[in-house]
């Protein structure tokens, strides 16, 4: 009941910023919501059943295709969008068969193939998905700011829809099979779980919003590229996320995506000609030093954990 709680007020306050904020503002939270649903369907796959998957920006660039693609023919945007997260689904859905058997660093490299699969298919097809010169969307007819707060909003709702299905995932059947994988899947299939059923819910999990995240982003950007919306950082950054808010967690792989977006823009603005340096090192201390996440860190050291020691 917390948890739902803590969702609503979160909610209620972040879909206030457009009363109070700026397009950057507006800006910024986008990506912190586009963040968060990347991280929390990255926790149901390698949070949950520990299975560290690089498709990330597999799905996203399906996504982001698909939902170009779509309105290109005719399609209305949401619908668009709503078909772009059932493309990544089934993809999933089949892809897990052919790479579920697989554990480890074997498991993460054939899902980053994957990546690289999926941007060359889209550069070899210029006719149907415009190839290296990338596609055009539709606009809409709004202005500048309408723009922000519409795909801000719809943004938000995805996130707010990617939380919720983590707190259910997480008190059902399903997380507690996850977790039993992840803890030994030697015994959880002794013990009568259909482990390859598992891991294949949760690997459609972690495509399906993401899909949509990908679909709505090359709406709100208006035009995508294949090194754009294929980019292995898209798969990157939600490991470091979710690393840095707390693996398994709930809440914890949307505090990540706040943390890494704001130092993103730190690193960006005092460290312009070597970001990616200065990112990278700020990272890898922050794994170091907080090797379970944020989320464990409080939770060490609150009041009643102190007591109970």
């Amino acid at each position: 009941m917390r948890s739902w709680l803590a969702l609503v007020v979160i909610a209620a306050l972040v879909a206030a910023l457009p009363l109070a904020g700026n397009n950057y503002a507006l800006r910024l939270a986008t990506t912190v919501c586009m963040y968060s649903v990347m991280a929390q369907s990255w926790n149901f796959i390698g949070g949950f059943a520990g299975y560290p998957s690089f498709a990330t920006a597999a799905f996203f660039g399906l996504g982001a295709y698909a939902s170009a693609i779509l309105q290109n023919h005719g399609v209305p945007m949401v619908p668009a969008w709503a078909g772009a997260g059932l493309a990544a689904l089934l993809f999933a859905a089949f892809l897990g068969g052919a790479i579920l058997h697989l554990r480890g660093h074997y498991f993460a490299i054939a899902s980053l193939i994957v990546v690289e699969m999926l941007r060359e298919i889209v550069n070899t097809l210029p006719d149907f998905t415009g190839g290296g010169k990338g596609v055009n969307l539709p606009l809409l007819k709004l202005s500048v700011t309408g723009q922000a707060q519409f795909f801000f909003y719809a943004m938000l709702a995805l996130a707010v829809l990617t939380v919720a299905t983590t707190i259910v995932i997480h008190r059902s059947k399903l997380g507690f099979g996850l977790r039993c994988i992840q803890q030994n899947e030697s015994a959880a299939d002794i013990i009568g779980i259909n482990t390859y059923a598992y891991k294949t819910a949760g690997f459609s999990l972690s495509a399906v919003f993401v899909g949509v995240a990908g679909a709505i982003y090359a709406s709100w950007v208006n035009y995508i590229d294949p090194p754009d919306v294929f980019d292995v950082l898209i798969s990157v950054k939600p490991m470091v996320m979710v690393l840095l808010g707390g693996l398994g967690t709930i809440f914890g792989p949307s505090i990540g995506a706040v943390i890494l977006l704001l130092l993103e823009e730190a690193v960006w603005r005092n460290f312009l000609t070597i970001h990616v340096a200065a990112l990278g090192a700020i990272i890898v201390v922050l794994v170091l030093f907080l090797p379970n996440g944020l989320l464990a860190l409080i939770r060490e050291r609150s009041p009643t954990k102190a007591m109970a020691k």
